[in-house]
């Protein structure tokens, strides 16, 4: 997807607020703020989401993600940092800026979905987009967390754990974790002194990025279309328990 064609949509932010109570698919620019990928009808919630460190919202993974919460009830909606939108019109990678730049970049849009008529929307995100919302959900009230391969710590360095705002969350909090996750691995998370408010479920055999390898029979979508009815089952208020197996079939 181009930007051209993720700016073929334009609406003022009224007009995205009314857009939103019915159904939009596909990404718009929202004039003023930035560009948005929406997927879905908000039957069972409604879940924002930032992208990773490396790849936006065109990505295979955010693109395979919406579709699957959309299908499973959730209205996903994708935004993209200024970084990453600069990285696509560059054509050149570039790291993203500090933390405190991307809080700000959550906000507008936190404003937009907190005038929504409906289910609360929870926020989240792939990676380092859901560390930045747990960061948001650490100093400021939501409704909830969807993390998704959360970096726990970076590859190769356990010792250097990302955990020391989480006692700070005071909002549910899910996380859905490859079993192999370099980010943090199953045997690692399940050694950590999380809240009572997060639950964590791990993806069979999955990588960073739910990827399972051939060997298991598993494939990445259906990895992603697991996790995406376990985030529409806890958004709706029907899931129980703090941690649970979440493999290609189950909820």
């Amino acid at each position: 997807m181009t930007m051209a064609e993720a700016t073929s949509l334009r609406l003022s932010v009224d007009e995205l607020i009314e857009a939103l109570q019915e159904e939009i698919v596909g990404p718009c620019e929202v004039v003023g703020v930035g560009p948005l990928w929406v997927a879905g009808r908000p039957r069972r919630g409604r879940l924002l989401l930032a992208h990773g460190a490396g790849a936006g919202q065109d990505s295979a993974f955010m693109a395979g993600l919406r579709q699957a919460l959309a299908a499973a009830g959730v209205q996903a909606l994708g935004f993209e940092f200024e970084y990453m939108r600069r990285m696509r019109a560059e054509g050149r990678r570039r790291p993203p800026p500090r933390v405190e730049k991307l809080l700000e970049e959550w906000r507008p849009w936190c404003d937009i979905v907190s005038r929504l008529a409906g289910p609360p929307c929870w926020l989240g995100g792939k990676s380092m987009g859901g560390r930045v919302a747990s960061l948001l959900a650490a100093r400021e009230a939501v409704s909830g967390l969807v993390l998704c391969g959360y970096p726990f710590h970076p590859p190769g360095k356990p010792e250097k754990t990302r955990l020391a705002h989480w006692p700070d969350l005071r909002c549910p909090t899910l996380v859905l974790q490859g079993e192999r996750d370099p980010f943090g691995t199953r045997a690692e998370v399940e050694g950590y002194d999380l809240s009572d408010r997060a639950e964590v479920h791990f993806l069979d055999d999955g990588d960073h990025d739910w990827k399972p390898r051939k060997a298991s029979g598993l494939t990445q979508a259906a990895l992603i279309e697991a996790a995406a009815r376990r985030i529409a089952t806890r958004l709706d208020g029907r899931a129980a328990g703090r941690s649970a197996k979440v493999g290609a079939g189950g909820d």
